[in-house]
């Protein structure tokens, strides 16, 4: 990687695009901008441009297509992959924090018009206000952005009922490396005409595009929502919970997240007033929500009937809906802090796997035998959404390990729990995304021509490699 800064009269043509005060070069304001939440990777820049316009980006684009200069495309920066980290003193970061304006509602086609650097709460908040419903949701979604949560195809809490962002998403605009503007912002829930390229840039982590705006799906409001949490023996009994919520909510079924003790436990441990919902310990936990369409008492019925037949079939320990939306609130805050709740306890190797739903009991067995074995005393924290085969497969450094020499073995232990996944047809990156992080592994994984076509693709749409190089593909 080449070192040597950027010219500064290079620098001087791209701050004129967006103005000096858009165009940050102090070391104190660029730092916030080179950390990400897991600090696996610090980054360098030689400029920080914040555009306010989809033609400003076109500009910045067209000069660094001239010049070859690499772009570094960055929305919320919360992505745990590193894929919104600049690399060299010679990438210029384009942050869309400014572009946060939401263009147009429609509630009659139940969509949503919206800027990529509009923050996921925002978003939340319009489609709450237009008498709707926008359903991704995720521990970040105070300050993570809509073109973010795109570009990276990010999951969440919703997806057993509602789908990845990709299925969250009618169309967007996007800026190319050659500057030219994709105008893709269509409100069709019907289009036929060839290839359905807003399906490249969304997931494409920056790589193919910017994107600039998009077009979001609404849903009706739920007119009933019901949370409990579900203590269990194992992750075969919180399965089997998952077959007859299926059976007796069908789509109203809108969450399914498995939780461990120990998870529990470091968060009663590090979060002021956090409190266990149930009155003994369970090995396992299930939050388990139902929404409903028709009333607040079909939610409950819907609800009440899932867990009656969870403790008749003997799967079922010990449950408590929230009785009120304060305790439902605290239920999820007890799901979303898992992640805050492990930084106190050390070091800890992540891992954001996938398989078919089926095996997640057979998977976390086999992954806990193998990093026992490998590592005695570290503590696996695994979580996520049961629903749709997603866990987050975390170690925690063993109690009194040295930091340092534990996160050193953390491509042993991936290259542990990643075979295993592969073994049961499963992906080791289920909504994180690629990034740095898991680049090589990714060409090591695909099969056939899968990683060729995806380079073509990639130097179709920019070949001379200026749009976050280095990740991905």
């Amino acid at each position: 990687m080449i070192d040597t800064p950027l010219p500064a009269d290079l620098l001087a043509r791209f701050a004129a695009i967006v103005g000096e005060r858009n165009a940050l070069t102090d070391p104190d304001l660029v730092e916030p901008y080179l950390h990400e939440p897991r600090d696996l990777f610090h980054g360098r820049t030689g400029m920080v441009l914040r555009p306010g316009s989809t033609d400003e980006v076109a500009a910045i684009m067209r000069l660094a297509s001239e010049t070859r200069t690499t772009i570094v495309p960055q929305g919320g920066n919360t992505g745990l992959v590193g894929g919104q980290s600049p690399r060299s003193p010679r990438e210029i970061v384009v942050s869309l924090s400014r572009m946060d304006k939401v263009r147009a509602v429609d509630p009659v086609g139940r969509t949503l018009t919206v800027e990529a650097g509009v923050v996921l709460k925002r978003v939340q908040e319009a489609a709450d206000a237009a008498g709707l419903f926008f359903p991704l949701s995720l521990g970040s979604e105070g300050s993570c952005q809509i073109g973010g949560n795109l570009s990276s195809n990010a999951g969440g809490t919703g997806v057993l009922a509602y789908g990845n962002s990709r299925d969250l998403c009618l169309g967007v605009e996007a800026v190319l490396a050659s500057g030219e503007i994709f105008h893709g912002l269509r409100r069709l829930k019907k289009d036929n005409r060839g290839y359905d390229l807003r399906h490249l840039f969304i997931g494409g982590e920056g790589t193919l595009g910017i994107i600039t705006a998009a077009v979001l799906k609404l849903f009706p409001k739920p007119a009933g929502r019901e949370v409990a949490y579900v203590g269990l023996a194992s992750p075969e009994a919180a399965l089997q919970l998952l077959r007859h919520a299926e059976r007796l909510a069908g789509p109203q079924l809108s969450a399914f997240e498995l939780m461990p003790r120990i998870g529990m436990e470091f968060t009663l441990r590090h979060r002021q007033g956090a409190r266990d919902p149930l009155q003994t310990p369970h090995a396992w936990y299930v939050l388990i929500e139902i929404s409903s369409s028709r009333s607040a008492e079909d939610a409950r019925d819907t609800l009440e009937a899932v867990l009656t037949e969870g403790f008749e079939a003997g799967v079922v320990d010990d449950a408590v809906p929230a009785k009120s939306l304060a305790e439902a609130n605290a239920f999820w805050a007890m799901r979303e802090e898992l992640s805050w709740a492990q930084k106190p306890e050390g070091g800890s190797i992540k891992h954001d796997v996938a398989v078919p739903v089926a095996l997640v009991p057979e998977f976390l067995a086999k992954a806990d035998r193998a990093v026992a074995e490998a590592m005695p005393g570290a503590r696996v924290v695994a979580f996520g959404h049961l629903g749709d085969g997603n866990i987050h497969y975390n170690i925690s450094q063993p109690v009194g390990a040295d930091t340092a020499a534990f996160l050193a073995r953390w491509h042993e232990m991936n290259v542990i729990v990643h075979g295993i996944v592969a073994s049961m047809d499963g992906t080791f990156s289920a909504e994180h995304g690629i990034g740095q992080l898991k680049r090589d592994e990714l060409a090591a994984s695909k099969r056939g021509p899968e990683i060729e076509l995806m380079r073509r693709i990639k130097a179709a749409f920019d070949p001379d490699d200026i749009l976050n190089p280095g990740k991905l593909v």
